[in-house]
C-alpha cells in the first residue's frame, strides 16, 4: 500500500468560516479539523483567513473518504454566494461558532 493510497482512505472535512454573519465565507478541506481550525485561529497560516479576519466555523460536513471531501470542495467553491448561505442557514440559522462540536 503506498502512502498516497493511505491518505485517500482516511476521513476528511469540509467546512466553511466566516469573518461574521453574511460576511467573508471561506471554504476548506482537512482530514484533522482541530488541528486545521487552531492554525486558522492563531494566524499560524497566512494567507486568506488572516488577510480577511476569517476564524468562526460556521458549517462542516464529514466524509468518508478524504478525496470525497476534496471533490465536495470544489463543487462548494464554485458555487454562488447564496448557495453557500443557505448550507449555512439551514444548519446553523444564527451563524455560532460551531468548533464546540468537534471536541
Amino acid at each position: 500500500m503506498t502512502v498516497a493510497h493511505d491518505l485517500s482512505m482516511r476521513q476528511g472535512y469540509v467546512y466553511i468560516l466566516a469573518s461574521k454573519r453574511n460576511g467573508t465565507l471561506y471554504t476548506g478541506v482537512t482530514g484533522d479539523l482541530s488541528h486545521r481550525l487552531y492554525e486558522h485561529q492563531n494566524n499560524l497560516t497566512p494567507g486568506f483567513t488572516t488577510r480577511y479576519n476569517v476564524k468562526t466555523l460556521v458549517w462542516f460536513e464529514t466524509h468518508d473518504l478524504v478525496t470525497d471531501a476534496i471533490s465536495r470542495e470544489k463543487a462548494i467553491k464554485n458555487w454562488p454566494r447564496a448557495w453557500k448561505i443557505d448550507l449555512i442557514e439551514n444548519l446553523n440559522p444564527q451563524w455560532q461558532d460551531i468548533a464546540h462540536y468537534l471536541l
